[in-house]
């Protein structure tokens, strides 16, 4: 009797995992299927990431839950509302901060004692731009990839855990929009992606 209640203790729980796995799943899906009118509108860029980075820590949560990194936002509050696809651009925020809890997980996993994982996101007004950071302390990209990370296909991540294209469809959202993503990358050390906007 007491195996059978052990039994149905543990199906309890992976039922739990897999109905919370599957509610992370169809909300991230919904995220990404909001029909992008593909016309622009003013958007609040403070609030739309800040909006995704809480979403992508929190489907990484329900994914896994040892799953956890520090977060830091440091947003310029002088910016007003730019003109954006807010779907799009959320896409590419969404992606950017996915790569980095990604970075940091991989970093925490080959040095579990004595490293804290940090993301952070912040905004800062440059002249009649708008540069969005995302920030973390990660293991940073080899040098000898740098220069293919934008193109289709390509994907540092272990076969079956990557498509290789949330880069490359990020830096043709930002292109269509008029912007430019940058990378500042050491490895060992961290990555920062950048995305400058016009406003």
């Amino acid at each position: 009797a007491l195996a059978l209640s052990d039994t149905i203790k543990e199906n309890q729980e992976k039922i739990n995992f897999h109905g919370k796995r599957a509610d992370a799943i169809v909300k991230g899906m919904l995220q990404h299927s909001r029909s992008s009118t593909g016309v622009k509108e003013p958007t609040n860029i403070n609030a739309l990431a800040d909006e995704y980075l809480r979403l992508a820590y929190h489907g990484l949560r329900a994914r896994d839950k040892s799953f956890n990194a520090a977060m830091k936002t440091d947003f310029d509050e002088s910016i007003v509302n730019i003109n954006i696809i807010p779907q799009e651009i959320g896409r590419v925020i969404l992606n950017l901060i996915t790569n980095a809890f990604y970075a940091v997980t991989e970093k925490k996993t080959e040095q579990p004692n004595g490293y804290g994982p940090m993301v952070s996101v912040s905004t800062k007004k440059i002249g009649d731009k708008v540069q969005l950071s995302v920030k973390d302390n990660g293991k940073g990209i080899p040098q000898k990839v740098i220069d293919k990370i934008f193109q289709p296909f390509f994907t540092t991540k272990p076969t079956g855990q990557g498509t290789g294209l949330g880069l490359s469809l990020s830096y043709d959202i930002v292109k269509a929009h008029g912007g430019e993503i940058n990378v500042n990358t050491t490895e060992n050390e961290g990555t920062e992606f950048a995305i400058i906007l016009p406003i």
